[in-house]
């Protein structure tokens, strides 16, 4: 060195030197930065790749799982409409056969109604017989003996030896 430049002291080297390895250590650390802000991008786009891929796969599972869901609910519901069909059927099945039953039961057959016809025919024959022969009787029991008295036309003339028959009223 020269006599001219004044001698560097040991603390002014020392801090000389610090300041180089100082900014050696921010260029290293501008570079580390630099290169962690290449990774963070990286990163980035790794991680959303990452999380597309896994939502895919989850909605596709998801999408798996809806259509299985909707396949047993079509099933129950063809289920349902076949009990609902046949519980149509079966009531009405009964509601035709207990009224059908229900007939068969109380209402004659022809056999029976001919027969019953027959009696009414009879019936109505004997009535006008008996209409003929004093069927038409007024009668009741009278007194306090509680004698049988006929109800008699008045204005008829009597008969018989002692005149103590008449004619009874209505015919």
């Amino acid at each position: 060195m020269t006599d001219r430049a004044p001698a560097l002291d040991d603390s002014t080297l020392k801090f000389g030197l610090i300041m180089e390895s100082a900014q050696a250590h921010q260029k290293l650390a501008e570079a580390h930065l630099e290169q962690l802000k290449a990774h963070t991008q990286d990163l980035d786009g790794v991680v959303r790749d990452e999380i597309r891929r896994t939502l895919i796969e989850e909605l596709q599972l998801l999408t798996a799982e809806s259509e299985r869901a909707a396949e047993g609910l079509r099933r129950i519901k063809r289920s349902a409409n076949v009990r609902m069909g046949l519980l149509s059927v079966a009531i009405a099945v009964l509601c035709t056969a207990i009224p059908t039953a229900f007939m068969g039961w109380v209402v004659p057959s022809k056999s029976e109604i001919a027969a019953l016809r027959a009696k009414r025919d009879e019936l109505a024959e004997n009535i006008a017989a008996l209409e003929r022969r004093g069927g038409r009787l007024e009668w009741r029991y009278c007194g306090a003996a509680t004698r049988l008295c006929v109800r008699i036309d008045r204005k008829a003339p009597s008969y018989g030896e002692k005149a103590d028959f008449y004619i009874v009223a209505g015919y």
